[in-house]
């Protein structure tokens, strides 16, 4: 995969962030949810690719584009396919739809995309999660108590467990785990959407964030991956399999291990990973959408593994017509 895609995908979550930021406190969920698809995939058929979503907004009978399977890019659109990456892609229109609807800090319009293959096509089911940065990924483990987790992120940070702050999804099915959290003394931020916007927080020095716990939606967490390996932090995630019908689904996907422990190299196993995202409210890492008379301005972050760049990119599109790119 050609490392200047990255500015392609930079081009499609910044369509998808303006177009729904237009609905931004409006309360309606669905419409912001509509608007950033349509505009995701609109652009994506710009981008000279021959792509597959292999995580995105559904099966084929239940959304209308974006879908899982669905072709993108160039090739999709009669483009000579032969000459043209072949580029597996995970995207989510919009991460916080809630958030978005009501105004609330961390929406964000995010991709991942890597080389043919090199991403988990995870079911739309629950996994658990625990996300670190790159000084405390060899010190924890899933199958560790909270307690022993969380003095290991001290002692790799070089802190009081008390100085640690960990975010948690605002969920009744967490209040044990809250309670585990609270007893160590170390320090909860609930949040009530977006923890993938969590998860990167957590790997980036001076967020604030140290970790991230809980259980959360598998094709999200397969996104966290994606930028786990370009941030050189780490996820440690496990499907939660508790129906027959979640063994079937998993199946379905090719996958027969419902015990398994993965890694981010699990969940984003490609060579060459892209990770983009534009802010659609404001939040920790990325500013939210800004409007003015001439056009529009974005914050957004862009990934790579190979080569190995973060770049946070500061945009202003002026009437439609050109844009000014502002790194720092």
């Amino acid at each position: 995969m050609e490392p200047d895609l990255s500015l392609e995908f930079l081009r499609v979550v910044e369509e998808a962030a303006i177009a729904c930021a237009h609905t931004m406190g409006q309360g309606d969920r669905h419409k912001a949810d509509q608007v950033a698809v349509e505009a995701m995939r609109k652009c994506m058929d710009t981008v000279p690719i021959d792509g597959t979503i292999v995580i995105g907004e559904g099966e084929r009978d239940e959304a209308p584009m974006l879908f899982i399977g669905e072709k993108v890019g160039l090739a999709a659109k009669g483009g000579n396919s032969k000459n043209l990456p072949q580029v597996d892609i995970a995207v989510d229109p919009l991460e916080g739809t809630n958030l978005c609807a009501t105004g609330a800090p961390n929406a964000i319009a995010v991709l991942a995309a890597s080389d043919r293959g090199g991403l988990l096509h995870a079911p739309d089911l629950y996994m658990e999660k625990l996300v670190v940065g790159p000084s405390s990924k060899g010190a924890v483990s899933l199958d560790a108590s909270v307690a022993d987790n969380l003095r290991a992120i001290a002692r790799c940070l070089e802190r009081d467990v008390e100085d640690l702050v960990v975010v948690v999804l605002d969920r009744p099915r967490h209040e044990k785990l809250i309670d585990e959290i609270r007893a160590t003394g170390a320090r909860i931020r609930l949040i009530g959407d977006g923890d993938l916007s969590a998860g990167i927080a957590a790997a980036v020095v001076g967020s604030g964030v140290h970790a991230v716990m809980g259980t959360g939606g598998a094709p999200e967490g397969v996104l966290t991956a994606a930028a786990m390996r370009c941030l050189n932090g780490e996820i440690f995630a496990r499907l939660v399999v508790s129906k027959p019908e979640h063994e079937e689904r998993c199946r379905a996907m090719g996958i027969t291990d419902f015990t398994r422990v993965y890694t981010s190299k699990d969940l984003a196993s490609g060579q060459s990973m892209i990770f983009a995202a534009t802010g659609v409210t404001e939040g920790s890492l990325m500013k939210g959408v800004r409007f003015f008379g001439d056009g529009v301005r974005t914050s957004s972050i862009v990934m790579q593994s190979n080569p190995a760049r973060i770049r946070f990119i500061d945009t202003i599109h002026v009437e439609q017509t050109r844009m000014v790119r502002v790194r720092f």
